[in-house]
């Protein structure tokens, strides 16, 4: 055990001002859309997008679309997807989002209400609007994943002690090595997700391609990812022995499958 890496135990505050505790969890989310700013503001000066109008303006009022919807959809998509029971029986407690519990899945289904509300208000195509984000959502979700390691949560089943990177998580219980699944991700859904991305939206795509090749990436990367992702407790795998995670990857990429194969078809 003593040859094992050992999760450095971070503390989950990263500055006290006083009364005020910024936690690394909350920088993460502001690198996050620090980073969606960035890369939205090079995007729509590239190719067909720059033809369409697009304006600074417009990537901030995008920003703050964004934020809503995954904070709202994020914290609504945890309760029905992994705690239903919970929290019909108490309802009053999705508003506590400071005690943690956010869905990727439920986070995209807000952000792509909130989008399609930004299209009609704008009266824009909503797949117009997806296409332009898709390849700026990534490294967002890369930064998160640093956040989910830091906090020494959604830790890695558990792995062979001979695999040079695995890692102890006390915070599981069981000081055995597991894979550091959260790094995974990072490396998956996170840098490699947005590089396929930013390449292939360089070239000018069918209508809704861009976002049906997002859908099917993550997708696959986080089907992929789960299986060194140890599965939530109180859930355990389900049908399959597939986990929630998986199970609600199915469906996102189905549908990518369908986006990509319209605009090609356009």
């Amino acid at each position: 055990m003593a040859a094992m890496w050992m999760h450095p135990q971070f503390d989950p505050v990263a500055l006290s001002l006083g009364p005020v505790q910024v936690h690394w969890y909350g920088l993460t989310y502001l690198v996050a859309f620090a980073l969606f700013m960035w890369t939205a503001r090079l995007r729509v000066k590239q190719g067909a997008l720059a033809a369409q109008g697009w304006s600074p303006r417009d990537v901030e009022d995008l920003l703050f679309f964004g934020i809503l919807g995954v904070i709202l959809g994020g914290r609504v998509g945890y309760a029905l997807f992994y705690k239903p029971e919970l929290y019909l029986a108490q309802p009053l407690e999705i508003l506590k989002v400071w005690q943690g519990g956010m869905s990727f899945h439920g986070g995209l289904l807000g952000v792509i209400a909130a989008m399609a509300l930004f299209a009609r208000l704008r009266g824009r195509p909503f797949l117009q609007v997806t296409d332009l984000i898709a390849p700026c959502v990534p490294l967002g979700l890369a930064s998160g994943r640093i956040g989910n390691f830091i906090n020494g949560e959604l830790w890695g089943r558990l792995a062979d002690p001979s695999l040079p990177w695995a890692m102890v998580f006390p915070q599981s219980g069981v000081l055995l090595p597991r894979h550091p699944s959260q790094l995974y991700q990072f490396l998956l859904e996170g840098l490699l997700l947005f590089v396929l991305l930013w390449l292939y939206a360089r070239r000018r795509r069918g209508l809704g391609q861009v976002s049906g090749l997002f859908l099917v990436g993550y997708g696959l990367l986080r089907f992929v990812a789960e299986f060194f992702r140890e599965p939530d407790a109180f859930l355990g795998l389900l049908a399959l022995n597939m986990s929630m995670g998986q199970w609600l990857c199915v469906p996102m990429v189905l549908a990518g499958v369908a986006l990509w194969w319209r605009g090609a078809r356009d």
